[in-house]
C-alpha cells in the first residue's frame, strides 16, 4: 500500500478481535512512531505499549470515550514533557502517532486514538515518572469486521479541498 492509498483509505477502528498481535507486527508499529519527525530531532516523546488486559481495561477509564482501549490488542501511551510549557511537543507526539497509525494500517492493523483526562489516574496505574506527561493513547487491533480495511471511502465523509483551503490569504 503507497502513501496515499493508506491515508485516503484509514479508517478509525473502535472494535477489535479478540486477537493478539505478532511480535514484529508490534515492533514495526512502534518503529514508526519511533521514525517519525520531531521539532529539530528532538524525539521528545515516549512510548508505553501495553498489551495486558487488566491494564488496558484500567486504562479504558482515564478518559470520557476512552473505552475502546479495553478491547484492543495493544495500546501506545504517547508521554511527552509537560504539554502546556511548549505546543512543539504536542505537535511531535501527533505526528508519531499519525506515524504509527498509518503503519498499523498497511499491516492491516485498525487503530484510533484516545484522549486521557484523568491524568494522576493513568500516572498510577503506568508508573511513569513526575516530569511525563500522558494526553494521548492508541488503541490497535485486528478490526472486529473484516470489511473495514477493505471498504471504499463514504462520499460525503470529508469536505472538499476548496472548502479548507485558502490561496496566499484569507
Amino acid at each position: 500500500m503507497n502513501v496515499s492509498d493508506a491515508i485516503r483509505l484509514k479508517r478509525a477502528v473502535r472494535k477489535f478481535q479478540d486477537k493478539s498481535l505478532p511480535d514484529d507486527v508490534v515492533h514495526s508499529i512502534l518503529n514508526a512512531g519511533r521514525r517519525s519527525q520531531s521539532s529539530k530531532n528532538t524525539q521528545v516523546w515516549r512510548f508505553i505499549a501495553i498489551r495486558d488486559k487488566t491494564i488496558l481495561k484500567e486504562l479504558s477509564q482515564c478518559g470520557e470515550w476512552a473505552g475502546h482501549i479495553a478491547g484492543a490488542a495493544l495500546c501506545v501511551a504517547i508521554l511527552t514533557p509537560d504539554p502546556t510549557e511548549k505546543f512543539q511537543t504536542l505537535f511531535d507526539a501527533g505526528q508519531a502517532a499519525a506515524f504509527m497509525q498509518l503503519a498499523a494500517w498497511e499491516l492491516g492493523v485498525g487503530s484510533v486514538p484516545a484522549s486521557l483526562y484523568e491524568f494522576e489516574k493513568s500516572r498510577a496505574i503506568l508508573g511513569f515518572p513526575a516530569e511525563w506527561h500522558l494526553r494521548v493513547a492508541l488503541s490497535f487491533g485486528y478490526p472486529l469486521e473484516d470489511e473495514t480495511l477493505t471498504a471504499p471511502p463514504k462520499k460525503g465523509g470529508r469536505m472538499s479541498l476548496d472548502e479548507i483551503v485558502h490561496w496566499e490569504k484569507w
